[in-house]
């Protein structure tokens, strides 16, 4: 059986954990800044660096726009987008997918505290 190498394995695992670890304690219906707000405080106690709405500068052909915030940078690694809808709109992994590259990061998760906790993995090959 060949294992699949996934890009920020450390990074990504921590985030879920810490995650499912929110949605079991919080459970739905709370707005996504209290989603955030636990999340960065389970990501610290898994020894994480968490960046909370972390500007992103958005620039067209090479001029600045503006800023952009994301919800989560962990690790200065990965992109963390929170939701708390009941059905997530189907534009956001493409948003996400305009961070990474606005940031030239290369990983982002969507965390959807919907009424089913779930989660999306988006890849972005900045290089």
């Amino acid at each position: 059986m060949t294992e699949i190498t996934l890009l920020e394995r450390e990074s990504t695992n921590a985030i879920i954990g810490a995650f499912f670890e929110v949605y079991n304690t919080l459970g739905y219906g709370f707005l996504e800044n209290v989603y955030s707000l636990a999340l960065e405080r389970g990501l610290l106690a898994r020894a994480r660096a968490v960046g909370r709405e972390v500007p992103i500068p958005i620039t067209y052909k090479g001029d600045f726009l503006t800023h952009h915030r994301a919800d989560l940078i962990v690790d200065e690694k990965v992109i963390v987008e929170v939701k708390s809808t009941v059905v997530m709109a189907p534009f956001t992994k493409r948003q996400v997918t305009n961070y990474l590259r606005a940031t030239k990061l290369e990983v982002a998760l969507i965390l959807h505290f919907g009424p089913e906790a779930k989660f999306y993995r988006v890849v972005c090959s900045n290089g």
